[in-house]
């Protein structure tokens, strides 16, 4: 019986004492004192207690279980906003005023006598050497290669010339005033045109034959005939090419005088003197060209079309209208 009483008392469990609302404190033989925040006490012999945390209902356990970041005590870094960094401004060039930059640049000494020169030269009356004839109508300009034309010449115009030459022009004087003129236009002596007969180019048949006119009409006939009349050394002529499509050499219109140098400009001035009477339009020679509708300009240059016979150098052409002379 007092074995019985004595295994009574060593599985006796010790009464828990309360310690708090909600936490209890036992005694477990051999285990160390827990405090467990529940509402009752359970110990085992030899077991430590351990607890649930998801069991946990004390808001006391919760709060002293519940780990603090170790970071959250740390100080921050960022104690205040971070801003991206500036570049400084770039310094502004100093105002200058309206007026500075329309100013024209200051000139230098030379400069300003240079244009005094030049003024002083204007200003002089031109030096004259001597005098020349205009060989056929020619243009007179303001200013050599970009003037203004002013007026044309006629043929034998006497003109004064200071002798000075600026490419193809010659400055020539007219009422005091320094004016230019090309200078192939310009002879020593006065042109004189041969006289004709009648007063009137002939029509009488060539002697060195009619030929050249089969096709012709007959203002080309006229010219012709005009032609070996007045030039009797002439013999060679070009007539109609049916084949020369785009010329008025194909319809009947156009005659070629075969000639060369002074004497082919001599009878190109004689046709164009006698244009009307013969009906000519267009005269071609030595790479210069004349035209009715352009007659005020004179003798126009033509471009190089490559040889003497495409360059009208050993020739010269005549184009009429038909029939419109009144010879």
């Amino acid at each position: 019986m007092a074995e019985g009483r004595h295994r009574q008392a060593r599985h006796r469990h010790p009464r828990p004492k309360v310690i708090g609302p909600g936490i209890v404190k036992v005694a477990i033989p051999g285990a160390a004192v827990a405090l467990l925040a529940t509402g009752s006490a359970v110990a085992f012999p030899d077991e430590t207690p351990k607890q649930d945390v998801s069991t946990a209902s004390s808001p006391l356990q919760l709060k002293r279980e519940t780990q603090t970041s170790r970071d959250a005590f740390r100080p921050s870094l960022d104690l205040a906003p971070t801003k991206a960094p500036t570049q400084a401004p770039k310094p502004k060039a100093p105002p200058v005023a309206k007026h500075l930059k329309k100013q024209a640049p200051i000139p230098k000494p030379t400069s300003v006598k240079t244009r005094a020169a030049e003024s002083t030269k204007t200003e002089l009356p031109p030096k004259i050497i001597g005098s020349k004839y205009t060989t056929t109508d020619v243009n007179l300009w303001s200013a050599p290669v970009s003037g203004t034309l002013l007026t044309v010449l006629d043929k034998g115009t006497k003109v004064s010339v200071t002798g000075e030459v600026k490419g193809a022009f010659a400055e020539v004087v007219r009422d005091g005033v320094r004016r230019w003129v090309k200078a192939q236009y310009l002879a020593a002596t006065k042109p004189v045109d041969k006289p004709v007969e009648d007063g009137s180019p002939s029509q009488a048949a060539c002697k060195s034959g009619s030929s050249v006119e089969s096709g012709l009409t007959a203002d080309a006939i006229r010219v012709h005939r005009a032609v070996c009349n007045m030039f009797p050394s002439v013999t060679s002529y070009g007539g109609l090419r049916s084949g020369d499509s785009g010329s008025e050499h194909s319809t009947g219109r156009a005659l070629d005088i075969m000639v060369r140098g002074s004497l082919g400009q001599e009878i190109a001035d004689w046709l164009r003197a006698n244009r009307k009477a013969l009906g000519i339009s267009e005269l071609i020679w030595s790479q210069k060209i004349w035209t009715v509708q352009r007659s005020s300009e004179g003798w126009r240059s033509m471009e190089d079309r490559g040889g003497d016979t495409a360059n009208h150098y050993d020739h010269v052409h005549v184009s009429v209208y038909g029939n419109s002379g009144t010879l």
